[in-house]
């Protein structure tokens, strides 16, 4: 038994031992290179974002707008279905007071409609503009797209939890 090891480990021991004996090369310096040590010369400074035209201003103030008309749409419903989810209480899954919960929630979710469609306005907007840009067809409006996309997109996100939290407090199927 104790051969029948020895002979099957004798490979790759000798593998192994064969590895080393290239070992006395030499090897690259780990020292610092010159290049190393040579100055770095600065990048140059990026350049200023352009604003958006008249026509993409506009289309940015009526997205917007959508978005601003959405909000208010779903705070709308969102107090009504808070108040169907708060006379749910611990209703029993599908008692009437639960559905009625329910469905006041899927109406909150409806009502909020015009603020993702605006988002998805808003990033469609912004991938063309970027390529646009990119390709040199357009300037700027980039950043103005950006920003109204951060407003919309924090309202979409505020209502997404709103939502989250109303379904949290009743009793899941």
């Amino acid at each position: 038994m104790q051969i029948m090891i020895t002979r099957r480990f004798l490979p790759t021991i000798a593998l192994i031992l064969s590895g080393c004996a290239g070992a006395h090369e030499s090897y690259p310096s780990l020292a610092k290179r010159p290049v190393e040590s040579a100055p770095m010369a600065e990048a140059p400074a990026a350049p200023l974002p352009v604003p958006a035209d008249d026509k993409l201003k506009a289309q940015i103030g009526q997205l917007t707008s959508q978005a601003q008309s959405g909000s208010a749409n779903f705070d709308k419903a969102y107090a009504s279905a808070d108040r169907a989810v708060n006379s749910a209480g611990r209703a029993s899954v599908s008692s009437d007071a639960w559905v009625a919960a329910q469905v006041a929630i899927s109406a909150a979710e409806s009502a909020r409609n015009d603020s993702v469609s605006a988002l998805a306005s808003l990033d469609t907007l912004f991938i063309e503009r970027s390529n646009a840009v990119a390709d040199g067809s357009e300037k700027g409006g980039v950043a103005d797209i950006d920003a109204a996309r951060a407003s919309v997109l924090s309202m979409v996100d505020s209502q997404n939890d709103r939502i989250d939290a109303l379904k949290n407090r009743l009793p899941q199927p």
